[in-house]
């Protein structure tokens, strides 16, 4: 995967991540799979709402 990212953001996030002694990279993975549990909760509770008898 290849993103565009601004060169004063990327440096800033690449910064942070050193200051916490962690790689980008993991931190970028451990962000989408926050994003996509949050968006499968999302989903799993539309599904729910949407079976209950009316």
């Amino acid at each position: 995967m290849r993103i565009r990212v601004e060169k004063e953001l990327r440096d800033a996030f690449v910064a942070a991540c050193r200051e916490q002694d962690r790689v980008a990279a993991d931190v970028l993975r451990e962000f989408m799979r926050v994003f996509v549990d949050k968006q499968q909760g999302q989903v799993d509770l539309f599904v729910e709402v949407a079976r209950r008898p009316k």
